[in-house]
């Protein structure tokens, strides 16, 4: 019987403390291409700012806001403007600025007013079984701590600073609320004037959160990610998936018949594949994006971003390994997702020749069935291992992600 990975009830994993579940919606495709569940933000056809370069379908947004702070692209630059509708203030270029094409990758910066050039099948059992002693092994890679950017700009400092930056709004009500109440009845005074206050602090707070990163795509990097973003829909239009977290190999004849007969136990924590981006970033294109727990990998045009709780760190594509196959799982009944394909079954308890174990009268039958499986490593140490429950989602997205042109990335 091939290789399996399926769940155990309680392996003695060798891994980091597991992740949080995250909920994330899922985005639906269309013929006009990709569009957000959310009425308050969808994708449409945007013609690039200064006029270069073709319509594309990735573009999300001509302009966008962090805080009170509204940043719009124009030929002279990256502009910002501050205020309320009808009385904005506006300043010199700022934000960050992206532009890539068959000359390589720009950068451009209002931190450091620079512009710089970077040259251009296997049967699987999940954790429900005894696991009779079988060690499971941390399959996660690196963490972002380990892992050193290899962009050729200052972006990860920056959300770096974003993510860790401190929040000052909520200390700042806490006090006025005190104030306003260990001085009463004066404190009401005190509670008016603290209202703009306390606001304009929030809205400040909230920008300081926030990296702003316009790009521009141009030539066959715009057809590249076009591509992307329209075949991402595989991954957010499948009913489940999952990240591999730990795995182990079944070894011996006892660990095989009280395993379903499977070559492999993996532990593994719910996936969601969106366009969202990192909740630190500001963009105007979609960011096709992976998430499990606290952990996230974002593809930029230009670039890899690896979210770790509060840490980031990027990877080029050229350090990229992306693989696509078909995996045979042995699931839990009545767990086998709608858009999966049953291809055979086994039971709990298997003899030597892969029929039931008639010594135990609870052998369940178990249903054999058959994933995607996503590979995404690099030899820095980047290892993500994800099963989708449609089996032809992780060949449709390896093949757009390996094709990236390569003279026009970081």
């Amino acid at each position: 019987m091939p290789r399996s990975c399926r769940p155990s009830r309680r392996p003695i994993p060798r891994r980091r403390p597991s992740q949080s579940r995250s909920a994330v919606r899922s985005w639906s495709r269309r013929a006009e291409g990709i569009r957000a569940a959310s009425l308050t933000v969808r994708f449409e056809p945007f013609k690039n700012p200064n006029g270069l370069g073709a319509t594309v379908g990735f573009y999300v947004r001509k302009s966008l806001k962090a805080g009170p702070f509204r940043f719009n692209l124009s030929k002279s630059g990256v502009g910002v403007s501050v205020g309320v509708p009808g009385f904005r203030v506006g300043t010199g270029p700022r934000g960050n600025y992206v532009r890539t094409g068959r000359h390589g990758v720009y950068y451009g910066s209002s931190t450091h007013q620079r512009v710089s050039k970077v040259p251009g099948s296997v049967e699987s059992a999940g954790r429900t079984f005894d696991p009779n002693e079988v060690v499971l092994d941390d399959v996660t890679g690196a963490t972002t701590v380990e892992l050193q950017p290899t962009g050729g700009d200052d972006v990860v400092d920056q959300l770096n600073a974003a993510a860790r930056s401190f929040t000052w709004g909520w200390l700042t009500l806490i006090v006025a609320v005190a104030l306003g109440a260990a001085t009463l009845p004066w404190g009401v005074i005190v509670w008016v004037a603290a209202v703009p206050l306390c606001w304009w602090v929030f809205l400040s707070d909230g920008a300081r959160k926030k990296v702003i990163i316009f790009y521009e795509v141009d030539d066959a990097s715009a057809l590249w990610f076009a591509r992307l973003v329209e075949q991402w829909a595989w991954l957010s239009d499948s009913q489940k998936m999952w990240r591999t977290v730990a795995a182990g190999a079944v070894s011996t004849p006892h660990q095989h018949k009280r395993n379903a007969g499977a070559s492999a136990l993996v532990e593994r924590i719910a996936a969601a594949a969106t366009d969202t981006g990192p909740p630190h970033l500001v963009t105007n294109v979609a960011v096709p994006s992976l998430i499990a727990g606290k952990m996230s990998l974002h593809f930029l045009p230009d670039r890899v971003l690896l979210r770790e709780g509060k840490s980031y760190t990027d990877i080029s594509y050229r350090f990229l390994d992306v693989h696509g196959a078909t995996t045979r799982f042995i699931e839990n009944p009545g767990s086998v997702p709608r858009d999966t394909e049953q291809i055979g079954e086994t039971w709990q308890y298997v003899n030597k020749n892969g029929g039931p174990d008639r010594r135990f009268s609870n052998n369940r039958r178990l249903p054999v069935v058959q994933y995607g499986e996503l590979t995404i490593t690099s030899r820095h140490g980047l290892s993500w291992v994800i099963q989708v429950s449609r089996a032809d989602a992780a060949r449709a997205i390896s093949g757009p992600v390996r094709s990236v042109p390569l003279s026009e990335v970081a």
